[in-house]
């Protein structure tokens, strides 16, 4: 009987328990949350959430900025600007980019769980946890998007004034910077390597910042847009002759080994004016590949962008 009746307390405190993680949002006052519409719902979300679980990394940048300090983030692959949070034994390691540790990010009982799209197919499952948005920034449509992710984000933490102004400082900066670039009559690729081949990359592509904001001129308008780009050829490379060669080395990234520069710039991209006057600019991988979409990064590929056609 005693062992019954300890049985039966145990499975009544694990079902409360239960209820009230499926229910936290439902017992909070719904003056102290607001409303998040991202593009794969609209969650209701606590203001000032106190454990927050952050995969997408332009929005780890941007609650940096804003001195929020995580509770947990995938530090696999952490971009160099983020390796402070990275190294901090304090922030536990809730998975890789692609495939999130549901068992420690459950454990940490997060009030908040921001993803981008490499997460999108765990939602359903997050959001059984804690309230999840997924916050990536649209290649198609940056900077609106970029301005709306940083100002939900400024709102959910009670900064909003702050995120304001650094939007502003970012868009004034954009705006001058491609007025110059707007006079500039030459044309540019963006290629990204990975283990000894090319893919292409336009206007409205997951680089077209480069165009789309920035203004550089694209030297094919006929370019696939595709998520991993238009496969291509050092041969292809050479026939649109880029003044400006913008490479992602993803190689260097994954490996963690400095790719030998001699594989990408071979006798045929030699041929290519970008090469003869020393405009093949290597991208920063771990900014434009891994990140993206946040203050810091959005200011580091301006810069580079900047320097670039200078």
């Amino acid at each position: 009987m005693k062992n019954w009746i300890k049985i039966s307390l145990l499975t009544g405190i694990a079902f409360l328990s239960s209820c009230n993680k499926e229910n936290k949002t439902d017992t909070i006052d719904t003056e102290n949350q607001i409303e998040v519409i991202h593009k794969l719902d609209t969650t209701n979300v606590v203001k000032n959430p106190q454990r927050v679980v952050v995969f997408d990394m332009g929005s780890l940048e941007s609650l940096k900025e804003l001195g929020v300090k995580p509770a947990g983030i995938p530090k696999d692959h952490i971009p160099e600007h983020l390796k402070v949070l990275g190294n901090d034994p304090s922030i536990e390691d809730v998975g890789s980019l692609v495939e999130p540790n549901l068992e420690r990010i459950n454990a940490l009982n997060p009030d908040l769980i921001i993803i981008s799209d490499r997460q999108n197919k765990f939602y359903d499952e997050l959001s059984k946890i804690a309230p999840t948005i997924s916050m990536q920034v649209d290649p198609l449509d940056y900077m609106n998007s970029f301005e709306k992710n940083t100002l939900t984000l400024g709102k959910i933490f009670d900064k909003e004034e702050e995120m304001k102004k650094e939007v502003e400082a970012i868009k004034a900066e954009v705006k001058t910077d491609k007025e110059n670039i707007d006079k500039i009559d030459k044309k540019g690729l963006i290629i990204l390597y990975n283990n000894g081949k090319f893919s292409a990359y336009g206007k409205n592509s997951r680089f077209g910042f480069i165009h789309d904001v920035m203004g550089v001129k694209p030297v094919s308008e006929n370019l696939e847009v595709a998520v991993h780009g238009q496969p291509v050829s050092n041969e292809f490379i050479e026939s649109v002759n880029p003044d400006y060669l913008f490479v992602v080395d993803r190689s260097a990234m994954m490996n963690k080994v400095q790719t030998n520069k001699n594989d990408i710039e071979n006798v045929l991209i030699k041929q290519t004016n970008a090469y003869k006057n020393g405009k093949i600019i290597y991208l920063n991988p771990q900014v434009w590949y891994i990140s993206g979409g946040g203050i810091t990064s959005t200011k580091l590929m301006i810069e580079d962008i900047k320097k670039a056609i200078q």
